[in-house]
């Protein structure tokens, strides 16, 4: 990890001491989470960002339909038609 320093008002420090103290985390591993959800509700994916992520869901997911490898347009078609 990187050490950096932040600037905070009084009430984000209030706010972020009383938190803290509720869910027994410290605050710099509340901001670092704070920071993860902004960053990825903000990400901008790159081509390499995407190709990881349907790697990683590839095989996570059964249709529960032996064909579905071979008849997968079909399948695809009935979807739209509903």
């Amino acid at each position: 990890m990187t050490r950096t320093q932040i600037q905070l008002t009084e009430e984000e420090l209030k706010a972020l001491r009383r938190l803290s103290a509720v869910t027994s985390k410290s605050i710099a591993e509340l901001i670092r989470n704070g920071i993860d959800q902004f960053l990825a509700g903000n990400r901008i994916a790159q081509a390499q960002d995407r190709v990881e992520r349907a790697i990683r869901v590839a095989g996570m997911f059964s249709s529960g339909s032996p064909d579905a490898s071979t008849d997968h347009d079909r399948y695809l078609a009935e979807a739209f038609e509903r």
